[in-house]
């Protein structure tokens, strides 16, 4: 059975969150305090508790991503949080600079449910995948990685997929082991360009 990924955001939501997330970075780049999101929390689709990554981009290139998967924080305010954090605190970048933000796009994927995968071999964990549309997070002991499902489009195959999220998560890339557990998602994804 698939993971739900039944997320009820109509184009007016999404748009607001897309709002949300330029706002609370250009407050951060300013040293302003975050946008006024409470109001907003009321509504059950954004006040609803939402695992979410944003995802910050410039010329198609990846500028920064930060997010989460587990459902911490109402919708409104994790998108605040983490498109900051995508912008200010990804280790992987410098941090963005304000002069950059018009040029910056801004992409919000909300994850539905996470779905345990049972597989006792490589064949068996790959079968259960539907390239491009799930989404995978694995963790054996200290290790843990994901790939949302965008990142089929740079590994189409699923088992380079596997491995080079095996190499995210610090494993070797022929890594197999009875501790090993899979976990699968699907995302409602929007975006901005710049």
């Amino acid at each position: 059975m698939a993971p739900s990924s039944h997320i009820e955001l109509t184009p007016c939501h999404r748009a607001r969150l897309l709002g949300i997330a330029r706002e609370a970075i250009g407050g951060a780049l300013r040293g302003v305090p975050a946008p006024q999101i409470e109001a907003l929390e009321a509504h059950p689709a954004l006040g609803a508790s939402r695992a979410v990554f944003v995802t910050l981009t410039q010329a198609r290139q990846l500028r920064g991503c930060i997010g989460t998967l587990e459902p911490v924080a109402p919708l409104a305010r994790a998108v605040a949080e983490y498109a900051v954090g995508a912008a200010l605190h990804d280790p992987r970048f410098a941090r963005l600079q304000a002069q950059e933000l018009a040029r910056t796009g801004i992409e919000i994927a909300v994850l539905g449910s996470m779905e345990p995968l049972v597989a006792d071999s490589r064949d068996t964990l790959l079968a259960q995948l539907e390239p491009a549309v799930d989404g995978l997070m694995l963790e054996d002991r200290s290790h843990r990685a994901t790939f949302l499902p965008k990142v089929w489009v740079q590994l189409p195959d699923p088992a380079h997929f596997l491995e080079q999220l095996l190499a995210k998560a610090g494993l070797p890339a022929d890594h197999w082991s009875p501790t090993l557990r899979f976990n699968r998602y699907r995302t409602v994804t929007f975006a901005d360009t710049a």
